[in-house]
């Protein structure tokens, strides 16, 4: 896809890249360990920041996605079979990394009967049998599929991360293989299985969405019991993906942030924010 008019990024999206020997530490065990992360196959803009201070969002299930989203720089390929051993590898990566709080999100696996969850079932238990550790799941919407989302919660993990990504009048444009109310449907059914686990979820700006359509998501989420939110600044991963509409001023970022407070939400706001940044730090 590509566009016809490419907006110039302004001053406040600027990132300066550190300095640090970490980053291709880790870039180095992740590799070694043959791990995927989101923040390499999504080229995430916070990975020079993560990876330096030794921390990433592990991506499980293969780094081909069975899914083609407009916004998403995953690649989307035929799946590659799923590895068994690869719980195994986290919990090494995990432990040699030092982490205290742990993101594991995948690409989506249409393919596979239960869409995956088993395997992040596999990855969560490992962790908390082995490491004294904090876990978040980022997971896709198993098509809809309770008895797949139920294998996952079965395993407790702290935070069900499941992303609603952008206002419904925009998903047959940028998420046209998902459905919004049944993403919404997620969350309350996780709620309600296990009231226990926190729930979050999350949205790019700068889609062509209205003020307005972003304030009626957060009631929605409100609606399902969500507990957390991110609010992020799109960014076209590519010419031939979805173009950026607009760039979102920080001061607008946080009047969103505001009103998701006054509902009762706890909100991360921002530019830069995306799902797991800082993750550890507002749970």
């Amino acid at each position: 896809m590509s566009s016809t008019r490419y907006l110039r990024k302004p001053e406040w999206l600027k990132v300066k890249l550190p300095t640090s020997k970490c980053f291709s530490q880790t870039r180095k065990l992740l590799a070694d360990l043959n791990l995927n992360t989101v923040c390499q196959g999504a080229r995430c803009p916070n990975i020079f920041e993560c990876f330096s201070k030794k921390t990433a969002t592990f991506l499980i299930l293969g780094k081909f996605c069975t899914r083609n989203c407009a916004f998403c720089n995953i690649e989307h390929n035929k799946p590659e079979p799923v590895d068994l051993e690869e719980p195994v590898r986290v919990v090494e990566a995990v432990k040699r990394l030092q982490l205290e709080y742990v993101v594991i999100t995948s690409v989506t696996r249409d393919d596979l009967p239960d869409g995956g969850a088993s395997q992040f079932k596999k990855v969560i238990e490992l962790l908390k049998q082995n490491l004294n550790v904090r876990v978040e799941v980022l997971i896709p919407d198993f098509k809809g599929s309770y008895e797949a989302l139920k294998i996952v919660l079965d395993a407790k993990p702290n935070v069900l991360n499941h992303n609603v990504e952008t206002v419904p009048s925009l998903y047959r444009k940028i998420r046209p293989q998902a459905d919004f109310e049944q993403s919404l449907l997620l969350l309350k059914r996780t709620k309600d299985y296990n009231s226990q686990i926190k729930t979050k979820s999350g949205l790019m700006l700068g889609l062509g969405e209205t003020k307005t359509e972003v304030i009626e998501v957060l009631e929605k989420l409100v609606e399902v019991r969500c507990d957390m939110v991110t609010l992020g600044q799109y960014l076209q991963p590519s010419r031939n993906h979805y173009p950026v509409k607009r760039y979102v001023h920080p001061d607008e970022f946080f009047e969103f942030k505001e009103r998701g407070e006054q509902m009762g939400l706890k909100v991360f706001s921002g530019p830069f924010v995306r799902s797991s940044y800082h993750a550890a730090d507002w749970v």
